[in-house]
């Protein structure tokens, strides 16, 4: 049985650390770095922290992985 992700306040992080994880981004749909993101969540997996939002160019979904390299 598969659980389900812990939703977490991506806007209470600062406002340069979300303006960082908003512009620094990969679409696999574009194939393009830093193009953006819009809409972010922000949850917990498995132990793992995601923000996903929607590429600003195309639309499609975009996944951040957070490691500890970004804390």
């Amino acid at each position: 049985m598969s659980e389900p992700p812990i939703s977490r306040d991506f806007f209470a992080r600062d406002a340069e650390e979300q303006a960082l994880f908003l512009h620094e981004t990969w679409c696999d749909h574009c194939q393009q770095l830093n193009l953006g993101m819009r809409d972010p969540i922000e949850y917990e997996l498995h132990g793992i922290v995601f923000i996903e939002g929607r590429c600003c160019q195309c639309g499609e979904v975009v996944l951040t992985e957070l490691t500890d390299d970004d804390f």
